[in-house]
């Protein structure tokens, strides 16, 4: 077990989203990193970087599983948090898929 590594350090905290089922993905995400409020999504400064990791099966009904935070989206700044904003996306958001999306 390593400690005491500065990413060990909670400092990405979830302040809210603006998704709403059916349509979870097209949310306004705003948190928290290093005491600084950022704001992802649809006309923000910074663009969306998580999806649904759900889909649909092969009769068309929709899985649920957890967001997935692509890093080639994240700014670069940001990319040595991505395991605490995936932490406090997946802890946060409710997960779901409307299919729109497969």
């Amino acid at each position: 077990m390593v400690i005491n590594r500065p990413e060990d350090k909670n400092t990405v905290e979830f302040v809210s989203y603006t998704g709403k089922y059916p349509n979870l993905c097209r949310g306004v995400l705003t948190l928290k990193i290093n005491g600084k409020t950022y704001t992802f999504g649809c006309a923000q400064k910074y663009d969306r970087f998580w999806e649904s990791g759900g889909g649909l099966d092969r009769n068309y009904n929709p899985t649920i599983e957890e967001w997935l935070i692509d890093c080639d989206y994240l700014p670069k700044e940001l990319v040595k948090y991505a395991d605490q904003i995936d932490r406090a996306i997946n802890e946060n958001i409710p997960f779901g898929c409307c299919g729109g999306c497969a």
